[in-house]
């Protein structure tokens, strides 16, 4: 793991600290309207259509590796194939991130249902074996902090 994410997992495991396990569906759901309303307000240029595919590949990425959590088998793969299409409009890349969101609260649900605990990990690719809270963190905050890269 290089320096910067020996950094980045610090920080998210400090922030997953902040909550409980089963707190994570909630602040997943808490955050969404300020990342949708960041895509709606976007102007719809190439770089804001970039940012808004990358948050959603990232988003849809994650959700593959929660799903390991579960029981589904893991693939290493890279965020990129999860990016939705490049010809779609900040409103409708607003529609999909607000449904990327929306299966990741259900994952968080399922993954609080089913009992698992913070000793099991999942490898992220660049920051090693994550957590279930470390993963929400993840998934939280990547999505408020680029977002914010958003212009109206």
């Amino acid at each position: 793991m290089s320096f910067m994410g020996t950094i980045i997992r610090k920080v998210l495991e400090r922030e997953a600290r902040k909550h409980p396990l089963a707190d994570w569906p909630g602040v997943l759901a808490a955050t969404q309207p300020k990342v949708t309303g960041r895509f709606e307000a976007g102007t719809d240029s190439a770089k804001n259509q970039e940012t808004g595919r990358h948050i959603i590949g990232i988003e849809r990425w994650s959700q593959s590796r929660l799903r390991v959590f579960l029981g589904e088998e893991l693939v290493m793969d890279e965020y990129d194939a999860y990016e939705p299409a490049t010809d779609l409009d900040m409103a409708a890349l607003a529609q999909a991130f607000e449904e990327a969101r929306q299966t990741s609260v259900a994952l968080a649900n399922q993954i609080v249902a089913a009992g698992i605990g913070d000793d099991k990990t999942v490898p992220q690719n660049d920051l090693g074996d994550l957590n279930a809270s470390t993963w929400f963190a993840y998934i939280s905050g990547h999505a408020l902090r680029e977002s914010g890269r958003i212009k109206a």
